[in-house]
């Protein structure tokens, strides 16, 4: 009895009174992480009707403001452009070691904990929003990240999609690799560790993938085609999903030609992002 009056009192919190878009700041003990993680909480108007509310787990939610994130979701929602959401904006700490690639550290040992990260998301963030909103189920769960946070996410999302169905990932950082480019033997298919984590891949997951790139966003150029390592990493992603029997329709890609690897460029994507993954 204890437990349930307990759910009572906390299930509403992600659920402030009022109409509008509303944000609040929350925090969750994480014994997988060994700390506490902050997080924010957007949440637009919440519907009579709780089974049809979609999930969007953020990575870097440190730098949700950077994003704009309640501003654009305050103007989606007046616009009548989305579904009922609840955001979830999971706040860093060792970013270079917690994102990555679980189980498979880069060349430079970086990415150590991202199955603890994983196991984060998975058996403890993930059952503690639903509690927090008094659902039993999503009608849907989005997972985006920029940069290394995006490298995360379609880790995560790909590892979990029976729970994640969508995934947002700009600018990712998948030249994550396992030997350093002036190894004499490096391969680009083998040592891009997510490439060649879905190269090995026999899932076919019922999942799709907005993709989010910018033309300026380096100056590298491994191969020396003309194309920055950026734009063909995110092909070669997009390549090795295809090969895994994921069609062109649940498959976007965006490419802008002065997008830079930062915040503001990010922003004005987002909403784009936003109607394609929770539009009416």
């Amino acid at each position: 009895m204890k437990s349930f009056f307990h759910f009572l009192l906390i299930a509403p919190l992600f659920f402030a009174c009022g109409k509008g878009v509303t944000q609040q700041q929350d925090e969750l003990y994480s014994r997988h992480l060994q700390r506490k993680v902050a997080l924010t909480v957007i949440n637009t108007p919440v519907p009579d009707d709780r089974t049809t509310i979609h999930l969007l787990l953020l990575n870097d939610g440190q730098d949700i403001e950077r994003l704009r994130v309640k501003a654009i979701t305050d103007s989606l929602v007046k616009a009548k452009a989305i579904q009922p959401l609840v955001i979830v904006a999971i706040h860093a700490a060792d970013r270079m070691q917690e994102y990555g690639v679980a189980g498979k550290p880069d060349y430079q040992k970086r990415g150590s904990k991202a199955d603890h990260y994983d196991a984060f998301i998975n058996n403890e963030l993930y059952p503690y929003i639903k509690k927090k909103a008094g659902v039993r189920k999503f009608k849907s769960v989005a997972f985006a990240g920029m940069s290394l946070g995006a490298l995360s996410a379609l880790d995560i999302g790909y590892t979990h999609n029976d729970k994640i169905q969508k995934l947002g990932l700009f600018s990712g950082s998948f030249w994550w690799r396992d030997k350093d480019t002036k190894d004499s033997t490096y391969n680009n298919d083998k040592n891009r560790i997510m490439i060649a984590r879905l190269k090995a891949s026999r899932k076919k997951p019922n999942q799709q993938y907005w993709f989010y790139v910018g033309a300026k966003e380096e100056n590298s150029d491994r191969d020396g085609d003309g194309i920055i390592d950026a734009i063909d990493d995110t092909k070669d992603v997009i390549a090795a999903l295809k090969e895994r029997g994921i069609p062109d329709a649940d498959i976007v890609y965006k490419e802008t030609p002065q997008g830079q690897h930062d915040w503001p460029y990010w922003s004005v994507a987002f909403p784009e992002f936003m109607v394609w993954a929770f539009g009416r």
